[in-house]
């Protein structure tokens, strides 16, 4: 900043320039304190659509530690340090370049796993889910999959036009590279459809809700969602 004022700039400017930093470092370094959390250590993603149905609903606001995995440097994918690896069950938010847009998964597959899809049925490296019905509806129905570390809730549905994205590979996944699917198995474009996520793409891990607002309801809080934990 005092190299910067000691420009040629006209005395005048320079000494509003002066005074706008005397009265507002503060702020400013503040904001930028706020901005580096935001972008290097954790921030809050907004879920819109429903293929992560039931675990996640339109309108939820979920927390994002990005240092789950790896130390990377501010608004890049330049990995300084590594922290953990991805596992399977992981909900993740990713940086898709083959969807050009922000996604939101669970990791089911990590590198060198043979993931197979038959009907909906999943299969990792030769074993085979288990699966519980929760609930049934007229068009679908919520399950508990389970398989090797973890388990969770589904949804299928019961609509025939979905049925072509419910068999899939067997496929191995490469190294440096995850398989990620929606928990709303027929309603969801994820690694079906942009193949592989690469690690570099994982912006973090999602462990939580911070809150959730109802777009059905005129954006009324689900006050039964504020900080419930995901699984």
């Amino acid at each position: 900043m005092a190299r910067f004022l000691n420009s040629n700039l006209p005395d005048r400017v320079k000494e509003n320039l002066g005074l706008f930093w005397r009265e507002n470092r503060q702020f400013v370094f503040m904001l930028c304190c706020i901005v580096f959390f935001k972008t290097a250590i954790a921030d809050l993603s907004s879920i819109s659509g429903a293929s992560m149905q039931p675990t996640l609903l339109d309108g939820d606001k979920v927390w994002v530690n990005k240092l789950a995995y790896d130390v990377k440097i501010p608004f890049t994918e330049i990995t300084l340090a590594s922290v953990s690896d991805p596992e399977r069950g992981d909900i993740v938010i990713i940086d898709s370049a083959a969807a050009d847009k922000r996604l939101v998964k669970r990791i089911v597959g990590i590198p060198g796993d043979t993931i197979y899809l038959q009907d909906n049925a999943l299969v990792i490296n030769g074993q085979a889910a288990n699966y519980e019905v929760v609930t049934e509806e007229t068009n679908s129905m919520i399950i508990i999959e389970e398989l090797l570390e973890f388990s969770h809730q589904a949804k299928l549905s019961r609509n025939s036009f979905s049925r072509t994205s419910r068999s899939y590979g067997p496929i191995e996944v490469p190294s440096g590279k995850y398989f990620v699917l929606g928990d709303n198995r027929d309603n969801s474009a994820d690694s079906r459809v942009y193949s592989f996520i690469p690690r570099a793409e994982l912006i973090g891990r999602s462990s939580s809700v911070v809150f959730s607002l109802d777009s059905d309801k005129r954006y009324m809080p689900r006050r039964d969602r504020f900080l419930a934990a995901l699984q």
